[in-house]
């Protein structure tokens, strides 16, 4: 299930989607931008989407821009999930950004003083820079130019 969806990213901006059909089930959608790396969780962010936690983790660490997880749509969340964003934040070498965090997820952080390892923003900053590398645009004489 890739293309347009929640993140309002279109099908070319190099998304991952990973989960269950199930409106509450889990899913782990990364944005890989020029500038920053967006993983956007929703739903229910426990044990059954831990393969896919794993490896958003991977593809950000591998691209070694600066992290933010948009948590805006998440409804549940276990340990796994809060293992997950400890993960990110001790091994990114910016300050993981916390985007929208409802309040399970802002009860998770607090409890666990993950919240010092991170910053909370209530205000989504936009992924107008998160377009792929290979963006078609990225040609500063356009597609009508002749080479």
């Amino acid at each position: 299930m890739s293309g347009e969806g929640s993140t309002g990213a279109p099908p070319s901006a190099g998304v991952t989607t990973a989960g269950g059909d199930d409106a509450d089930a889990g899913s782990v959608h990364v944005i890989m931008g020029r500038a920053k790396t967006r993983i956007v969780l929703s739903g229910e962010i426990d044990a059954l989407v831990s393969p896919d936690l794993v490896e958003a983790a991977a593809e950000a660490e591998d691209a070694g821009r600066p992290v933010e997880v948009d948590a805006h749509h998440v409804t549940f969340m276990d340990s796994t999930g809060v293992a997950f964003l400890a993960r990110l934040a001790s091994r990114s070498s910016t300050r993981l950004v916390l985007i929208r965090p409802p309040d399970v997820v802002r009860f998770l952080i607090e409890v666990t003083s993950i919240n010092d390892l991170l910053d909370v923003v209530d205000d989504d900053p936009g992924v107008d820079d998160s377009v792929p590398e290979h963006a078609p645009d990225d040609d500063p004489d356009g597609p009508d130019r002749a080479a």
